[in-house]
């Protein structure tokens, strides 16, 4: 309880403080955007210092960083796409930790089915939720199929960044976020998630 009071206060502070950099765009989402890539990076080259996969890492966390940095010009998408994550990893945390049940996998042993199931009900309801109080009415078949391929990703992502750790023999990417651990923690979904979107949007084909 202690460290879930943590993960929502840390959220309520950071959230705000990431739509602010992103609305105000110029100069302002350059600026976040190369402070989170460099933060990341360090906890990359910390937690893979000794590994032969040490370099690999600093290419994907460019491309994903560039990524967002293109698609946070298309305000409804980026809050669209940071929003369905946010909202799979609360779900994840809450059915995970209140029904727990069997593994989802060995590569992290905390990951349940439960805690899956969780992550796609909180991004569907909470994006149906969020567009009936914004009298956002373009929820439809393609809409849906989004939601649950950002959810999917975001999951894989956060399962990927668990297995590097594991390998490391590190419980958390850093403590720079209380209650999330490090900044890869808190983003494991998301720069994976970034990539596909942005290959998406250029083919144009959920158009959100």
């Amino acid at each position: 309880m202690h460290n879930l009071l943590k993960r929502i206060l840390s959220s309520i502070i950071l959230v705000p403080l990431v739509f602010y950099f992103i609305i105000s765009g110029s100069y302002f989402l350059l600026f976040f955007t190369s402070i989170c890539f460099l933060i990341s990076c360090y906890e990359w080259h910390v937690m893979t210092k000794n590994k032969k996969y040490y370099i690999y890492g600093f290419f994907f966390l460019f491309v994903s960083f560039y990524t967002f940095y293109q698609v946070a010009f298309e305000l409804t998408l980026v809050f669209f796409v940071i929003l369905v994550c946010i909202l799979t990893d609360i779900g994840g945390y809450v059915f995970g930790n209140f029904f727990k049940g069997p593994k989802l996998t060995s590569i992290s042993p905390k990951k349940t089915y439960s805690g899956m199931i969780g992550g796609y009900f909180f991004s569907l309801i909470g994006i149906l939720i969020i567009s009936y109080l914004s009298d956002y009415s373009q929820i439809n078949i393609k809409t849906f199929l989004f939601i649950i391929l950002i959810s999917t990703i975001s999951q894989i992502g956060d399962l990927v960044i668990s297995y590097f750790k594991r390998l490391s023999k590190f419980k958390d990417t850093g403590k720079i976020i209380p209650g999330h651990g490090g900044l890869l923690d808190r983003i494991d979904g998301m720069i994976f998630t970034f990539p596909i979107v942005f290959f998406i949007e250029s083919i144009n084909y959920f158009n959100i």
